[in-house]
């Protein structure tokens, strides 16, 4: 019999040391889980802890066989690879059978971000309004767009996060890495109305965001309303919250903001995941060459 254990060892280990979220964990059990039922299927009871190369090659085969994209095979494969390296940490492989294993060839998603002129305008069309539903949107639209946070982070602020005096907020990104995020005057203006407008229909609760029953908004709630606002002003096929926190970062770049500050307030771990923003700086960072190199024929 295959040993379940194994699994789920792993799984308490993504979650009490590498903090990952629930989310992320039933992503990971799924993976494995599929993986393990192929495997027992096909090759009778394999123990996990013997799985060969060509065994995991035969599943990737199997999902190409059912059309499944390449970039989901790639993440069941990373999955999978994680839980090997796993059992290697723990000592209870020698190898990992996909050490040697290259990612299958993906398509660059393109992500266009809206413009500082689509932005302002559904700012600009938001502030017409002065009730408390359009004062949170126009607050969830203000809060992406300054400080590039994701759309869990902004679900899970709490009122105490807020430092007017210091013009912060204090977000908890992924794996409980906590950080520090500028608030612009006019973001802190929207914030002040906001909360106050908030009080009469708060329950008690400690999150800064609720819906009109008092209860804490969630996240097709927040994708609704960046769809359904930007769906009035701009042609773009992706319109979401991701798209703000991908604009935040392209129009920091294009203004010349250093890339490294740029990856602190994104809450990225490492510069490799914030240089996907900088093809969209291109033009800007040309413009910046051009005018500061001395071969550069740029006039005096």
């Amino acid at each position: 019999m295959i040993p379940h254990n194994l699994i789920d060892s792993f799984l308490e280990y993504l979650s009490l040391e590498k903090k990952y979220s629930v989310h992320t964990i039933t992503a990971y059990k799924n993976d494995l889980i599929s993986f393990r039922d192929f495997v027992q299927t096909e090759y009778e009871q394999v123990d996990l802890l013997q799985v060969h190369y060509s065994q995991i090659r035969s599943w990737i085969v199997s999902l190409v066989n059912v059309e499944t994209s390449n970039r989901t095979i790639n993440r069941k494969i990373s999955s999978l690879k994680s839980f090997y390296k796993f059992l290697q940490k723990t000592k209870q492989i020698e190898g990992n059978p996909l050490a040697k294993h290259k990612a299958l060839k993906v398509a660059k998603k393109v992500q266009v971000p809206f413009s500082s002129k689509e932005i302002n305008s559904v700012i600009s069309n938001i502030s017409l309004e002065d009730d408390f539903v359009s004062v949170r949107n126009k607050l969830i639209v203000e809060l992406f767009y300054s400080t590039g946070i994701r759309r869990t982070e902004l679900i899970n602020i709490k009122e105490h996060q807020i430092s007017f005096s210091d013009k912060t907020i204090k977000v908890l990104g992924k794996r409980n890495k906590e950080r520090f995020a500028p608030l612009l005057d006019s973001v802190l203006e929207t914030l002040k109305k906001y909360v106050e407008l908030k009080k009469e229909y708060s329950r008690g609760l400690e999150e800064l965001f609720i819906t009109e029953k008092g209860n804490k908004i969630y996240e097709t709630l927040v994708y609704r309303i960046i769809n359904s606002y930007f769906s009035e002003v701009s042609s773009k096929v992706k319109k979401s919250p991701h798209i703000l926190r991908h604009s935040f970062a392209t129009h920091l770049l294009n203004e010349g903001a250093d890339l490294n500050s740029v990856k602190e307030l994104l809450g990225h771990s490492s510069l490799a995941s914030t240089q996907v923003y900088t093809h969209n700086s291109l033009d800007a960072i040309k413009k910046v060459y051009n005018q500061a190199h001395p071969r550069s024929n740029k006039k005096v």
